[in-house]
């Protein structure tokens, strides 16, 4: 510290300025510098988990936040109800919508995998709706915490989207026309993929690999509710 720097007048420097927060009710708002292409990737648990808390801090801002699902439907391993569905549906300025098909492809687990290919078609059929909604929308300004999607959002998260392409129910190409269909100040969230996606190294702003070091799945933990569902 500088000899003419008080230890007040550093802290006035700060962010925060030196002072602990305290909520605020949540209003409609406005972000000032959203417009960012975010990926998260890796074979670590907490891609989704990392997304949907991002989602929730911007919902806490007063920004409108859509989470869409691509491969989350059900499994043996886990039950109907999900938490974080819970959590959303409690939250001003938060809304989700699952498009994932029973099991997961490439499982062997009894699902059908046309119907996987079919689902995913879907769900780059309703990004594209929400990205086109999007554009239409004045995102330098507020937008009803209640509003549908088709009104616009602040923040799209499009969770599991690597894994279709990496899988191949979606081509790489769908992904990138994604980023070029992205409204200027829309933040756009991309995640899944245990395989580097190489192909977004030059369009995304943001990219985060998740890396596991060690996971209890591999001594034969199952999915346990309140921290994979």
């Amino acid at each position: 510290m500088d000899d003419d720097q008080s230890p007040e007048s550093t802290l006035e420097d700060t962010p925060g300025r030196g002072r602990s927060p305290e909520p605020e009710r949540i209003e409609p708002a406005a972000p000032e510098e959203f417009g960012l292409v975010q990926v998260w990737w890796g074979d670590g648990k907490g891609k989704t988990t990392a997304t949907l808390g991002m989602g929730m801090r911007a919902a806490g801002h007063g920004y409108r936040v859509h989470v869409l699902q691509f491969m989350k439907g059900g499994a043996s391993s886990v039950e109907a109800v999900r938490g974080e569905y819970n959590a959303i549906d409690a939250l001003p300025g938060i809304s989700y919508e699952n498009l994932g098909h029973y099991g997961w492809h490439g499982m062997a687990d009894g699902s059908d995998e046309a119907d996987h290919e079919r689902q995913a078609r879907a769900g780059l059929e309703r990004a594209q709706e929400l990205l086109a909604a999007a554009e239409q929308a004045a995102l330098d300004e507020p937008i009803d915490l209640d509003a549908p999607p088709e009104d616009g959002v602040h923040m799209l998260v499009l969770d599991e989207v690597l894994y279709a392409a990496d899988r191949g129910l979606l081509g790489e190409e769908d992904v990138l026309e994604l980023i070029d269909e992205k409204p200027d100040r829309l933040e756009l969230v991309l995640s899944g993929s245990h395989e580097k996606p190489t192909y977004l190294a030059d369009r995304a702003d943001l990219i985060t690999n998740v890396r596991k070091e060690k996971h209890p799945i591999e001594d034969g933990q199952r999915a346990r509710r309140g921290t994979e569902y």
